[in-house]
C-alpha cells in the first residue's frame, strides 16, 4: 500500500452525472463529431478531491452545432481546448463561439480561459473542427454543478 493510492486516475470513467446546461436539457441535440466525456479527476476515482476535471474529443465536422447553453456556477472554472497537430500545437483545428458575461470570442487557437465565480459564461457553439481537438474544463469544487436559471 503506498499514501498515494487513490490518486492516480488510469481509467477515465465515463461522467456519471447529466450537464444541466447542454443538450436535451436546454433543448440542444448532443453534436455529432463529441466524443465520450471522461473524468480526469473527481470523486469517481479520488474520492478526496477538490476539483473536478473533465475531457471530451471532438472529431472533424463542417457544420455549426450549438453545445452549451449560458450558465453561472458559485466556484472558479478554467475551460480548455487543444489542437492536436504536434507541428502547430497553437492551431485549435477548429472555431469556437464562447461568451463571458455577454461578450462574444471567437476561439481558433489552443488556449482556456479562468471564469471566477458569479460570471455567466457561454453559449459555446462549435462553428466547425477541421482537425480533432480536446476540450476539458476544471470546477474549481469536488463535484460539476450549475446555478439556477434566472427567467
Amino acid at each position: 500500500m503506498s499514501k498515494f493510492d487513490g490518486l492516480l486516475n488510469d481509467t477515465l470513467p465515463r461522467l456519471d452525472f447529466e450537464f444541466d446546461n447542454e443538450g436535451e436539457a436546454v433543448g440542444l441535440p448532443d453534436p455529432p463529431n463529441q466524443g465520450e466525456g471522461c473524468e480526469l479527476v473527481g470523486p469517481q476515482t479520488q474520492r478526496d478531491t477538490k476539483i473536478h476535471m473533465t475531457h471530451v474529443w471532438f472529431t472533424e465536422c463542417d457544420e455549426p452545432h450549438p453545445w452549451v447553453a449560458e450558465h453561472v456556477h458559485d466556484y472558479d472554472e478554467v475551460l480548455v481546448w487543444t489542437g492536436s497537430d504536434p507541428e502547430n500545437p497553437r492551431d485549435l483545428g477548429a472555431e469556437l463561439v464562447m461568451t463571458i458575461d455577454g461578450e462574444e470570442r471567437v476561439i481558433t487557437r489552443s488556449g482556456s480561459i479562468y471564469i471566477p465565480a458569479g460570471t455567466r459564461h457561454c453559449p459555446l457553439n462549435i462553428t466547425r473542427v477541421t482537425r480533432p481537438f480536446t476540450f476539458s474544463a476544471l470546477s474549481i469544487a469536488p463535484q460539476y454543478a450549475t446555478l439556477p436559471r434566472e427567467n
